[in-house]
């Protein structure tokens, strides 16, 4: 839905409202605190019916490659799209002040010092718990809740939702796929691993590469068995099934899979080497390898959601995590209305738009994925694929800490061969008593 130019005081009351809580704080004082700004509103009513603009200063962090020149920006994406909002604004008139930070080190960037962080920035969802906690995310309400739910697939918006309350602005998807060889897998053998390791590429061919001993991919084999971890995500006192019959059945095929000559544990890139040499079947990563991955592949360059596993004559499919990047607001912004609706604008329709035709990122936002020149990009196809299909949202959870190193273990004892049939079921309970701290 493409942000419409706010004309008025009222719109502008409208988004002090869609501000309606501070992390960790209460949600009254945090709506005293914006109406606190209600002078602020109350002063942009007047000085839009005067005619007059209101000074705001605004400082916005993102990262390096959005504020890097490109054809047709020559400051970068974000201070264009910061600029363009600023004209559609005649209420305001802003000043942005821009700072690198990546989306990755918001948590750590902005928790150092809340006050002197940025008003508006981008973050990776899976930071939720530690800002709210910290006091550095405000939750969203009214107007910006409703477009975040309206223009996102609900796998998305629960990426954002933390405690029943959303606290940012979703812009792109976060999660990974399987890349692969088409000259030596067709599309519908992709869609089983059991499939592809079955068949023979040749000497010195891997058929299958992923990074085993990354917990950000080793749940996909045991959400393929059918375990849970904190029920749908959100239910810390369920706890984690992953070690049940079919889950140490799972660690089983692990073992199997990881002592396979056609398997090989990605470490640092080494699968996009074996690509360009014709060495390699298919491999699992993120949209940030796709660029490499087609100069490696070339014509045989072919990218699709997870395939299937079978353990215990069960067909089961592998899920990775589903999470997004999005744009939130700091709760000690001088003017959070006007904060909140540059949110909202960045993690727009006609923003994500910017993005995908600038600078390749991925929409997340349902009518920019629906378009022609999304649908023809194979990677954007298989990763709206994936997060639709074959994907569960990473539990938005403290106690989801306790989850990476067990897990991690797990990982590096089975690449190691420390893990077989007579100590899967101890290995697995292990890592099930890790990730729930006992």
């Amino acid at each position: 839905m493409k942000m419409k130019k706010f004309l008025s005081g009222a719109l502008a009351t409208a988004m002090v409202a869609s501000l309606v809580g501070c992390g960790g704080g209460d949600a009254g004082e945090s709506t005293t605190a914006a109406n606190n700004g209600g002078d602020t509103s109350a002063e942009s009513t007047e000085a839009a019916g005067n005619g007059e603009a209101k000074d705001v200063t605004l400082t916005v962090w993102g990262p390096q490659e959005d504020q890097a020149p490109l054809d047709g920006y020559d400051k970068g994406i974000l201070p264009a799209m910061c600029e363009k909002f600023n004209e559609e604004h005649p209420e305001w008139n802003i000043t942005f002040k821009y700072e690198v930070c990546s989306e990755g080190d918001a948590k750590d960037n902005v928790t150092k010092d809340v006050a002197a962080a940025a008003d508006v920035y981008m973050f990776a969802s899976d930071q939720i718990p530690t800002l709210v906690e910290q006091g550095a995310l405000a939750q969203l309400g009214g107007a910006a809740v409703d477009a975040v739910k309206a223009d996102n697939e609900d796998v998305i918006v629960k990426s954002v939702t933390y405690n029943d309350g959303v606290y940012g602005v979703p812009f792109t998807n976060n999660t990974w796929i399987m890349y692969y060889d088409k000259s030596k897998y067709s599309e519908e053998e992709a869609k089983s691993l059991d499939a592809m390791m079955g068949k023979d590429l040749g000497d010195g061919v891997v058929n299958f590469a992923f990074p085993l001993d990354n917990s950000w991919y080793i749940e996909a084999f045991y959400y393929a068995a059918g375990g849970t971890l904190y029920g749908d995500g959100t239910d810390e006192a369920a706890g984690c099934t992953f070690d049940d019959a079919n889950g140490v059945a799972m660690t089983k095929y692990l073992a199997a899979l990881a002592a396979n000559p056609k398997f090989s544990n990605e470490k640092e890139g080494s699968s996009i080497a074996k690509f360009k040499d014709g060495k390699l079947g298919a491999y699992c990563s993120g949209s940030w390898d796709a660029a490499a991955i087609k100069e490696a592949l070339g014509d045989n360059f072919a990218a699709t959601q997870l395939p299937t596993v079978k353990v215990n004559d069960t067909e089961g499919q592998m899920r990775s995590f589903a999470g997004s990047k999005a744009i939130g607001v700091n709760p000690q912004c001088a003017d959070p209305e006007v904060a909140v609706a540059l949110a909202s604008y960045l993690g727009s329709q006609e923003c994500q738009q910017i993005r995908f035709d600038a600078r390749g990122i991925i929409p997340a936002n349902k009518a920019v994925a629906a378009t022609d020149a999304v649908k023809s990009d194979v990677v954007a196809t298989a990763e709206t694929n994936t997060i639709a299909n074959t994907s569960m949202v990473q539990p938005l959870l403290s106690a989801m800490s306790s989850y990476w190193t067990p897990a991690e273990t797990m990982g590096k004892e089975l690449v190691q061969g420390d893990v077989n049939d007579s100590n899967a079921e101890e290995k697995t309970k292990a890592m099930v008593q890790g990730i729930l701290g006992k």
